[in-house]
């Protein structure tokens, strides 16, 4: 891996590292200047729904682009420029004009999530090593979650939430700084001459067409309804153990045994991705499970801790699946799309639970893990189904199933 990646990796972590903390110190500053949370929710929202109607558009218009390194560095610079919008006029300005800040902030957000995914396959060589490339790049994204809300949390207990969303801003600059830096390969260079360029509908297509990527995006889609609703349900499974403030404590442990799984169980390459996939869904539904029937915080902290160092290799293989059977020209289409329908999900799952939320949170808990284990059941089922697929034309280097890819034993 050169420096090229090196870069990668800085610019994807300062991006990630920005998104992660939006969510925390957007609600923050609309508490602190207006006096309502809710109101840092509804910019929230606003900032997430584009992300699914965005992702096809971004992803065509990054297959297209004759020039990746503006439009990649570009993307980054938007989501960038809307953050410091967001902390300039966010319980200031009239709402109106807020929250169309927050809808252009967030088309630029595929970009920040599988647009800089699709990168690692021109920066790294097909192999191994571009298996541990995508181990790293997922432990941008947990890395992230574990550090954002973290510093966000302490800047504004220490000053305020406007120093915190400054921070953010200077990260997401530091991200596009870097993009700028990265080598870019020609996306034209990979459809054969004269071919037809790719419609909006091409990523979708093949997301339903190849059936690996069929696979996985409908396991991943469904087990990211349960992640969506985990954190409302660790604050509630929390009050129910008789400590209320404790729920941030969950999820913490869930982010660090995630980070910890992404850099130690994600590097395993001798085990085909979508294998590793279902283990893990399967391992975080189990150890969700347990924690349900658990009688202290400590005791369940711990099995949040197991069920992130499952979810962990989580990401890294399904980046390994895009990458490999994601056909020529929709890499970038295939990797944002994947991205876009996860958070969909997850907004989902956080919609239900706040409609479930006077059940015993327990039953709340024994779902987000039922969700789980149906996920890894769906991958079985719908990558075993149908005859392996004839090699075609058209399948990125080194696909299992292109003409001049190499076989990938056990492949989902």
């Amino acid at each position: 891996m050169g420096g090229g990646f090196g870069r990668y990796l800085g610019a994807a972590l300062a991006a990630r590292f920005a998104s992660e903390g939006m969510g925390m110190a957007v609600v923050l500053l609309a508490l602190e200047r207006t006096g309502s949370a809710a109101h840092g929710a509804f910019v929230l929202t606003a900032w997430l729904a584009p992300h699914v109607l965005a992702a096809p558009l971004a992803g065509a218009a990054a297959a297209r682009t004759r020039r990746p390194r503006l439009f990649h560095a570009g993307a980054l610079a938007g989501f960038t420029v809307a953050t410091a919008a967001l902390a300039v006029l966010l319980g200031r300005a009239p709402w109106p004009a807020v929250l169309a800040v927050a809808v252009l902030g967030g088309t630029c957000g595929p970009m920040v999530t599988g647009g800089l995914s699709s990168l690692v396959a021109s920066l790294v060589p097909e192999g191994p090593g571009r298996d541990r490339a995508y181990g790293w790049d997922a432990s941008t994204y947990n890395a992230a979650a574990v550090t954002a809300p973290a510093a966000v949390g302490t800047i504004t207990a220490l000053a305020s939430a406007g120093p915190a969303m400054a921070l953010l801003t200077t990260s997401g600059a530091l991200a596009a700084l870097l993009a700028a830096t990265l080598p870019y390969e020609d996306p034209g260079a990979a459809r054969p001459q004269g071919g037809p360029r790719a419609g909006l509908g091409a990523g979708l297509a093949a997301l339903w067409r190849v059936r690996e990527l069929r696979a996985v995006t409908s396991a991943t889609t469904l087990a990211f309804v349960g992640v969506g609703a985990l954190t409302t349900g660790s604050v509630l499974l929390a009050a129910e153990l008789g400590s209320p403030g404790a729920g941030g404590v969950l999820m913490t442990a869930f982010a660090v045994g995630a980070l910890t799984g992404s850099l130690t169980l994600g590097r395993i390459t001798s085990v085909a991705p979508g294998r590793l996939a279902r283990w893990a869904m399967a391992g975080t539904g189990a150890a969700l499970a347990a924690a349900a029937f658990t009688p202290s915080v400590p005791v369940t902290a711990a099995l949040f801790a197991v069920a992130g160092v499952c979810d962990g290799p989580l990401l890294t293989a399904t980046l390994r699946i895009r990458s490999r059977y994601a056909p020529d020209g929709l890499r970038a289409q295939v990797f944002t799309l994947g991205a876009g329908l996860k958070l969909t999900a997850a907004s989902a799952g956080a919609a239900l639970v706040g409609l479930t939320a006077a059940a015993p949170a327990w039953t709340l808990l024994l779902g987000i893990a039922a969700l789980q284990l149906a996920a890894a059941t769906l991958h079985l089922l719908v990558g075993a189904r149908g005859p392996v697929p004839e090699p075609v034309t058209g399948m990125s280097a080194g696909s299992p199933t292109g003409v001049s890819g190499r076989g990938t034993p056990g492949a989902p």
